[in-house]
């Protein structure tokens, strides 16, 4: 059985992960967790990965890029590699939603994926992880109070910020530390039936990220109040 040849770019975060797929289905990764190392790194860990498995960016079949919710600075060098990386070929780019990504990594159950955000925010979405992965909420920018009143006992909590959060909340939670953030996430999620509900097809010069702005954080604080 012959495989897509992928790679995959996880920058959403202080994690700067690359991993490739190669015919067999195997992956390889590069990755590292050290704060403000992507646009050092990201292109050492592409050319490392193609030098140890033998490929060209012209043998793929198509990229991978995690575009947000998450770290404007990362979002924005990924973009960058990308349209310096694919100018002149023909191969397609696949949009991710950074939080689905971290959802496929867990097991079964309810899922919280958070990103740490400004202030006393949040980035989050909640997933239901079975077979796939099924989107509960829409990626918002919450309250850490407004998080924790989402957070069930025996539910599963990924990414960053986490340790903002109440603490004894936190003990009722299966957690999955900053560690386990991958791009292998993506792969496997763009391999299973939720790839249409969270990829979209583009053009390297087209590739744009979920950027969540203030604007969208006062507009959160606006309706909390209004329901109040």
């Amino acid at each position: 059985m012959s495989f897509d040849k992928l790679l995959a770019i996880e920058t959403a975060t202080q994690v700067c992960s690359v991993c490739y797929q190669d015919e067999r289905g195997e992956v390889f990764e590069k990755r590292t967790e050290r704060k403000g190392s992507h646009s050092e790194l990201l292109f050492i860990f592409i050319r490392e990965l193609m030098e140890e498995n033998g490929f060209e960016i012209e043998d793929l079949n198509a990229v991978l890029v995690s575009t947000g919710p998450g770290s404007y600075t990362g979002l924005r060098i990924a973009a960058s590699a990308v349209k310096g990386l694919l100018f002149g070929f023909d191969i397609p780019v696949y949009a991710g939603n950074t939080l689905a990504g971290f959802a496929q990594i867990s097991g079964k159950g309810k899922v919280h994926s958070v990103i740490n955000a400004r202030r006393k925010h949040l980035y989050h979405q909640l997933f239901d992880k079975n077979s796939e992965v099924t989107a509960v909420s829409e990626a918002r920018i919450l309250e850490l109070d407004q998080i924790e009143d989402l957070l069930n006992e025996g539910d599963t909590i990924i990414g960053t910020g986490m340790d903002r959060l109440d603490e004894e909340r936190i003990k009722q939670l299966k957690v999955l530390e900053t560690t386990s953030i991958s791009a292998k996430g993506l792969i496997d999620l763009f391999k299973s039936g939720s790839k249409d509900a969270f990829f979209s097809k583009t053009t390297p010069e087209e590739l744009e990220s979920n950027y969540l702005t203030s604007s969208q954080v006062n507009n959160t604080n606006v309706s909390k109040a209004n329901s109040n």
